[in-house]
């Protein structure tokens, strides 16, 4: 996944109304997980990205 897919799904998932907590998302989306620790120091990193004041 590159930078900007992972910020899409994440903002998708939460408009789904998804549970966006870090330990429920290594549990069902393993590799969103993965993929945004990549690009973010962390997952509260790529979740700021994904929801811009």
């Amino acid at each position: 996944m590159t930078q900007e897919e992972v910020v899409i799904e994440i903002q998708r998932l939460n408009k789904n109304g998804e549970n966006l907590n870090k330990k429920k998302m290594k549990k069902t989306h393993p590799q969103l997980m993965r993929s945004a620790l990549h690009y973010f120091p962390d997952w509260d990193s790529a979740l700021g990205k994904s929801n811009p004041l």
